[in-house]
């Protein structure tokens, strides 16, 4: 996705600047070397991008001398996974340190525009990638929700091809769903056994890992018996049985816990910590802070995330690889930031903290083949991270960054942290203006006098993507029988055409004095309305002007009977409202024809 608040505007370019220059030399001198696996005290020599020597007193040659005296030099941090739609994100990664995201379900097409900037060492100023590209699923499984239309499996003679596919889009290795969606309420249909190991032996014969996305520990149990590489997710359905981590030591597979995501679905998170934290609350946007604080709409008990730990406790203890990642940029996940936060949950697990910092350094890069990092040694890329103090004995060390190299390329922090504070100052000019005239009540719509009109702003009125080209069609009509008894509603009735991922149909509201000019409408925090229709989802998107033109979407279900859907505004990508545009009911994710009614439409 394209940039989406002032900060990427400007930090992207501060950030970027620095790449087009030549690393000269550097010598870190009488640093603390955590080299990827054991601490060491001594120098290291760093020139044209790669690391030249590490040892003790080491020649300084003409580099520019750094004095590593009380800090800690780290390999640049791999976060294993990460979903990195946004420029942003490798941006903002970066600068705390993650220099490599592995990306578990991304664009093709961007992927590899990314990759050759790379590739021609044009991308100085934002983390490497490497990624899955499309996921393995089933028809209507996880990563079909998304609306954007993506190709689907259900038998295992169609592995082959699925995966042939894959590997002619560029993808890295292979991400499979094996999750039913039942340990959180919400069943799916999901990939068979069969069709599982189907795909982890075609992705072997295309010499690539495979790696599967997980729901219980009964579909951990199956992937690691099926072949996976590893394991991108952890269970939290239930405790682990005596036997798990000896099971995944035996077949030799990997497990990245992702438990900075895992503990966001239960009761109790702490998702604050990160914003006190001195070494980190500085570098965080409005948007960030917004982000930081979303969490998932439905709360798991403690306990569930209890079980997590132990796992991860269990696997460690029988020596079964484990891999530091986020999920970013699930809610209360921020690209970069967080992996901070999950290093200090693998200690909480029983891991020791220089047993975390390889998690998030070399043991990834051996298990995913980046043999030119994760690691202080002669002949690696100069992909580093020093920071104040010993990791190695507090965790929470790596967030006190003194600086980061990529390439040997000193990323421009300093300036990437003033540009957080110019947008911090235009956020709190946007909550300064005052809101539209009559927004006070919150109420958008309520259809009492028949008209399809709404309280304040510049009204209701139908939208298609006949803007862009498309052909899908919407009429609305005022009838009779509105939600809780009272005389009318709004009836939305259409058809989708094409991609249902950028098909759109519906009705959009603007609270601005024209149609998608921004208002301020800060104070509301919940979107709520009736619905009833004929059973299928339907979305609510909604518009800011810090998204650019790209709406943020929300499904919701529009059954036979009225009732009442709840949104926190916040829930839309950490969404405010102090710059909303539009909110946009419309068919879809499903192409095709539609039929809803919404009705008493308030923010409150």
């Amino acid at each position: 996705m394209s940039s989406r608040t002032l900060l990427l505007a400007l930090a992207f370019g501060c950030v970027t600047a620095s790449s087009t220059a030549l690393a000269a030399p550097l010598l870190f001198r009488n640093v603390r070397i955590f080299d990827g696996t054991t601490v060491r005290q001594g120098d290291v020599l760093v020139d044209k991008g790669l690391i030249r020597a590490v040892g003790r007193r080491l020649s300084a040659g003409g580099a520019t001398v750094i004095d590593g005296t009380g800090k800690t030099l780290l390999p640049g941090f791999i976060d294993s996974h990460t979903h990195a739609y946004e420029d942003k994100a490798l941006v903002q990664a970066l600068v705390f340190g993650v220099t490599t995201e592995l990306d578990m379900f991304g664009d093709p097409a961007r992927n590899r525009t990314l990759r050759d900037k790379e590739t021609r060492n044009e991308a100085t100023g934002q983390a490497d990638l490497r990624s899955a590209g499309i996921l393995a699923t089933a028809p209507k499984g996880h990563g079909t929700e998304y609306g954007i239309a993506i190709p689907t499996l259900s038998k295992p003679d169609e592995a082959a091809a699925f995966v042939a596919d894959r590997v002619k889009d560029g993808s890295d290795y292979i991400k499979i769903v094996l999750d039913d969606g039942k340990w959180f309420g919400r069943p799916i249909p999901t990939l068979d056994a069969a069709t599982v190991a189907a795909l982890v032996k075609a992705a072997h014969e295309q010499h690539k890992l495979a790696v599967v996305h997980i729901g219980s520990q009964a579909e951990a149990r199956a992937a690691v018996e099926a072949g996976a590489d590893g394991l991108v997710h952890i269970f939290v359905d239930s405790a682990p049985a005596a036997d798990f981590a000896s099971f995944v030591a035996a077949h030799h597979a990997f497990v990245a816990p992702t438990l900075t995501v895992e503990s966001n679905l239960c009761e109790g998170a702490d998702r604050a910590s990160l914003t006190r934290d001195p070494g980190i609350a500085p570098f965080l946007d409005d948007r960030d802070l917004s982000q930081l604080a979303r969490s998932f709409p439905r709360k798991l008990p403690a306990a569930n995330c209890t079980n997590a730990l132990d796992t991860v406790k269990q696997l460690a203890a029988a020596h079964v690889p484990i891999l530091a990642g986020t999920d970013a940029l699930n809610p209360g996940v921020v690209h970069g930031v967080s992996l901070h936060r999950e290093m200090e949950l693998l200690v909480q697990a029983g891991l020791t903290p220089t047993d975390a910092l390889a998690a998030a350094t070399s043991t990834p890069a051996a298990r995913f083949g980046l043999s030119d990092r994760g690691r202080i040694a002669a002949g690696l890329r100069a992909d580093l991270v020093l920071v104040e103090g010993d990791p190695t004995a507090d965790i929470r060390r790596t967030r006190a960054i003194t600086g980061v190299w990529k390439r040997g390329v000193a990323v421009d922090r300093v300036a990437y942290r003033n540009d957080v504070e110019k947008q911090r100052a235009a956020v709190a000019q946007e909550r300064a203006t005052p809101a539209p005239p009559g927004a006070e009540s919150g109420r958008i719509a309520d259809f009492e006098d028949g008209k399809v009109a709404a309280k304040f702003g510049a009204g209701l009125a139908p939208s298609t993507d006949s803007i862009r080209g498309g052909t899908s069609t919407v009429e609305l009509k005022v009838i009779a029988g509105g939600a809780n008894g009272t005389k009318s509603a709004l009836a939305v009735t259409g058809e989708t055409k094409g991609d249902s991922g950028f098909a759109w149909a519906g009705t959009m509201f603007s609270p601005g004095a024209m149609p998608m000019t921004p208002a301020n409408l800060s104070a509301k925090k919940t979107l709520t309305f009736f619905a009833r229709g004929d059973g299928k989802r339907y979305r609510v998107m909604l518009f800011a002007k810090h998204l650019g033109f790209l709406p943020v979407t929300r499904t919701f279900v529009a059954g036979p009977q009225w009732k009442q859907v709840t949104m926190q505004l916040a829930d839309f990508d950490g969404v405010d409202g102090r710059d909303l545009m539009a909110l946009l009911w419309t068919g879809g994710p499903e192409a095709g024809k539609f039929s809803f009614a919404v009705d008493e439409i308030e923010l409150h």
